[in-house]
């Protein structure tokens, strides 16, 4: 085995189920850790080796700043020796903000901004002629050459095209020794009290010299004092005209177009950037996007009256203070609120939708008075815009929102910045049209940019082009030619998010450092995984070392170093089975051993169902990058939706088939992506989406109680003798409400520590021992067993302890089958993989009752998962199937592709070169498809 200082050595790792195992990691190796799902390879990689790294980094600090950070809990380990600094690249860890984007996460947006600020251009928006600067000097020698021995004004513009009576500036000019001014292209004198029609617009100049220029040192030294003076005045802009053509120059220490005299402040890296208020569209504040209200949704139907719920805002007429508004509205412009709405005239609609304040008299010709009315009202649209902007509560949020569109800001067009930012070009390219273009694109034109620039331009953009140059082939290198750097990080999957970190942290060329990376391969299609290797190779080659918890089979034959554990999962794992070389593995006996050697493997299966013949049929689907796609999903079968990543796949079934088939049979309120229509939703009577997001965010949340299995066992407990003597009830045997759990934790078994700036710290109830309950309701046992120890109890030990009660047998039974008999019931939900709760979910799905016309759909279901956890898996959803269920799975996995009687190839690339149908059939018809880059890999596992 290696020295020490070429290892990282572990001894006693106790963290969750490992057995207090001792291990030694080569550095500056890619070393791959893999192993049944729930084996403890997070365990190992993230809650012992990264959250070590993390508490030596902070015990660094001064005893100060520690203060504010609380100190990390040790993980359960003896020793850890040959420890590097750690960069964890996890799933979860991207920005939820709108401001956030792809380049501000990469910082290749930060980049492109100094390069616009310092190498730019700026063209005028008014005329498009190329903007101007100059110095003084260079100002002087111009009016010096241009208008020798004429007569010439030089004026100090104060006012530009803009309204009022200026009574106050005139005073001002003429209190500061001035005695003339230009107002709209006249000359005149000041005088005391003048003024200017208020409700017109204006352009005032002072009039700072009137002079001839002649070539001496007198002239020289005027022309040099005035200039400053108008410079001064006019906020670095000035006016010169000749005496007697009226011709006018415009001259100016900032950027200024000569033609129209528009100046625009000179140029800093902020005022090209979305998030500050110098660069930011003052219209959408940066968001690209505005909610505007539209009237079709507030009055769906014109013919109906307001009584009957014309309003949508407002439903039916109820006595209440805003129909008694509408009332006195109607008396005022004549409507009854029984007339239709179509019926009402526009300064009436104007009156209800927009509001206003009035106060008027009608005459009553029975009784010959006179009644006084007044109207304070705010209108509709109004009151929904202001509940939509100011509320705090996100249900009244979502109702206002009903109402609006969301729609790209009309100022800027949806590129989040200022008018004169957009008019900075670099080789007739603005900075928005830059963030447009996939990566591929723009690395690119960044190739080929340094014959289109000037010298002095080539001189100030060499070492920002090279950093762009650099980390975009880094984001190409992980497989993500395909996005844009506007893309909102909130819209990009897991795998997405982590690849882009992963290629910064590339990009920053750290040497010496750990890298824990969490299944990177996920989401990526097989074509990428040789891109993302090379990647991970290249890290380790400038002298990193690598750790990997991956089940990826080409990652594990590319890794030098691997290492099982095991050889089961939960309770059972937890050791090291094996560890070497990919080679030294593969003589070993371990499951991991026998699927990379193809001794174990998902068999495919003999022929491919037939689903029953109907058909579910989407069409004109265009969100994001689907170009107008058209497509048929058979009944009755396990579909398959696969593709390269970007290419439209999550689009399609996620964004659009899922909203609109819940929108249909549970009123959900997530909007679908543009599509023009649906048909043979009457096949199916439900739709079940199962993802990998938590079941539970909070340590009471388990197993049981996500299952409803818990409600059953305590309903047993309460039958039990000594419980209906004490007259004990269900509520007294749950933790989550006073009566049978320990105060002192509240029940949850540990007690939280709040940490100032840092991830909550828990720590077991001293009161019950971690038992949550108090000492009564630990005295009532069935079978011998308390409550406490049913919740300690594996899946495995509860389906042999409850086989004789059926409704609890079942539900057991379901978690069992999919694998998870090793998890204890009152396991703390946050404790659970991504892979795990995803089973959990699907367990639970499984255990009720099912009709046989069940829609599911699961996106990316192998995520976290071993060979033999996939093998499990798909046994489950061919049951499932068998039952006259549809499945249908977003995958990149070839042994689930492999088992699917219908698959759906988007591509053929990311990103716009995506959005489209490849082709579609059973795998045999899909592999003779030459485009299809699925049907390459798909080949080597059907034949």
């Amino acid at each position: 085995m290696q020295h020490s200082d070429e290892t990282i050595e572990i001894i006693g790792a106790r963290a969750h189920n490992l057995k207090n195992i001792d291990v030694r990691i080569p550095r500056e190796k890619l070393v791959v850790i893999t192993g049944l799902s729930g084996s403890g390879k997070s365990s190992l990689a993230f809650d012992t080796i990264y959250a070590e790294g993390q508490r030596r980094y902070i015990e660094t600090f001064s005893a100060y700043a520690r203060q504010f950070l609380g100190g990390l809990e040790r993980p359960d380990v003896d020793k850890i020796d040959g420890l590097s600094p750690v960069i964890a690249i996890e799933q979860k860890t991207t920005s939820k903000s709108p401001r956030s984007t792809v380049g501000t996460i990469t910082e290749i947006y930060d980049f492109l901004r100094l390069l616009f600020a310092r190498a730019g251009e700026a063209y005028s928006y008014n005329t498009g002629e190329k903007m101007v600067s100059y110095s003084d000097e260079q100002i002087k020698a111009l009016i010096i050459e241009n208008f020798k021995g004429k007569r010439i004004n030089i004026l100090a513009p104060v006012v530009r095209s803009r309204k009022g009576h200026y009574a106050e500036l005139f005073q001002q000019i003429g209190k500061q020794g001035f005695v003339k001014v230009r107002v709209d292209g006249e000359i005149q004198d000041i005088v005391s009290g003048m003024k200017v029609d208020r409700y017109k617009t204006h352009d005032i100049e002072i009039v700072i010299d009137r002079m001839q220029i002649e070539s001496n040192e007198d002239t020289d030294k005027r022309l040099t004092e005035s200039i400053k003076t108008a410079m001064h005045h006019g906020d670095d802009v000035m006016m010169v005209i000749e005496h007697e053509s009226k011709e006018v120059r415009y001259f100016s220490r900032t950027l200024m177009c000569p033609t129209s005299g528009i100046s625009y402040p000179n140029p800093e890296p902020n005022n090209f950037s979305f998030n500050s208020p110098k660069g930011a569209c003052e219209c959408c504040n940066g968001l690209g996007t505005i909610n505007q209200i539209n009237l079709k949704k507030i009055i769906p139907n014109p013919k109906l009256s307001i009584k009957q719920g014309g309003f949508a805002p407002l439903g039916e007429y109820k006595s209440n203070w805003i129909f008694k508004q509408l009332e006195t509205i109607g008396e005022k412009y004549g409507f009854k609120l029984t007339d239709a709405v179509e019926t009402i005239s526009e300064e009436a609609m104007e009156m209800i939708l927009n509001g206003g304040k009035e106060k008027f008299s009608v005459e009553s010709k029975t009784l010959g008075i006179t009644k006084e009315y007044k109207i304070e009202f705010e209108g509709i649209s109004n009151f929904i815009k202001n509940q939509f902007d100011e509320s705090s509560s996100t249900s009244i949020k979502r109702w206002a929102k009903e109402f609006m569109d969301e729609i790209d800001c009309p100022e800027c067009e949806g590129s989040r910045l200022k008018k004169e930012a957009l008019y900075f070009k670099i080789h007739e390219k603005n900075i928005a049209d830059l963030s447009q273009m996939d990566i591929s694109e723009l690395n690119e034109w960044f190739l080929n940019l340094d014959e289109y620039l000037s010298d002095k331009q080539k001189a100030i953009a060499v070492e920002i082009t090279k950093e762009i140059k650099a980390r975009s082939q880094f984001l190409l290198d992980v497989g993500l030619n395909y996005l844009s750097l506007n893309r909102s990080s909130k819209s990009l999957s897991g795998g997405e998010a982590q690849r882009i970190r992963l290629a910064t942290q590339i990009g920053s060329q750290l040497v010496g450092v750990l890298y824990i990376l969490d299944e990177p391969s996920i989401g990526l299609h097989q074509r990428d995984n040789e891109r993302l290797i090379n990647s991970l190779e290249n890290l380790r080659d400038i002298g990193n070392s690598v750790l990997v918890v991956e089940h990826d089979k080409d990652m594990i034959e590319r890794a030098d170093w691997v290492i099982d554990i095991g050889p089961k999962a939960g309770r059972f794992g937890g050791r090291i089975i094996s560890e070497g070389t990919p080679k030294q593995l593969l003589l070993e006996n371990t499951m991991t051993a026998q699927y990379m050697s193809g001794k174990m493997k998902i068999e495919v299966p003999k022929k491919r169902r037939e689903g029953n013949g109907k058909v579910l049929k989407l069409s004109g689907a265009t969100g994001n990058n689907l170009k107008n796609v058209t497509v048929e999903f058979p009944l009755g079968k396990l579909i398959c939706v696969t593709g390269v990543s970007g290419s439209g796949k999550s689009t399609l079934i996620n964004e659009t088939l899922y909203p609109i088939l819940n929108e249909h049979f549970f009123n959900a309120v997530k909007k679908p992506q543009p599509f023009k229509k649906i048909e043979g939703l009457e096949h199916i009577d439900k739709v079940i989406d199962i993802d990998q997001s938590p079941i539970g965010r909070t340590p009471r949340s388990n197993p049981a109680t996500y299952t409803d299995v818990f409600s059953e066992i305590r309903s047993l407990f309460t039958q039990t003798p000594e419980a209906m003597i004490r007259g004990y009830k269900a509520g007294r045997f749950s933790f989550n409400v006073a009566g049978g759990r320990c105060e002192t934790c509240e029940g949850s078994g540990v007690r939280t520590i709040e940490m100032s700036f840092l991830p909550d710290v828990y720590v077991e109830c001293e009161t019950c021992m971690g038992k949550r309950f108090n000492r009564e309701t630990l005295e009532i046992r069935y079978k011998g067993k308390s409550i406490s120890d049913v919740l300690n109890m594996t899946v495995d030990e509860a389906v042999d302890f409850f086989e004789n009660i059926p409704k609890i047998f079942r539900k057991v039974k379901t978690i069992q089958d999919v694998g998870l008999g090793y998890i204890t019931l009152g396991q703390q939900s946050t404790t659970l993989s991504g892979g795990e709760a995803q089973r959990i979910k699907l367990a639970t799905e499984l255990s009720k009752k099912d009709t046989g016309n069940t829609f599911y759909i699961l996106d990316e279901p192998t995520t976290g998962l071993h060979f033999e956890d996939i093998r499990v898996l798909m046994e489950v959803i061919t049951k499932l199937v068998d039952k006259g269920n549809t499945v249908l799975v977003i995958e990149h996995n070839m042994d689930v592709i492999k088992l699917a009687d219908h698959i759906i190839d988007i591509g053929l690339e990311g990103g716009k070169g995506g959005g489209e149908i490849v082709c579609k059939g059973t795998p045999e018809e899909i592999v003779k498809n030459k485009k299809s880059l699925t049907a390459q890999f798909l080949k080597k596992e059907l034949f």
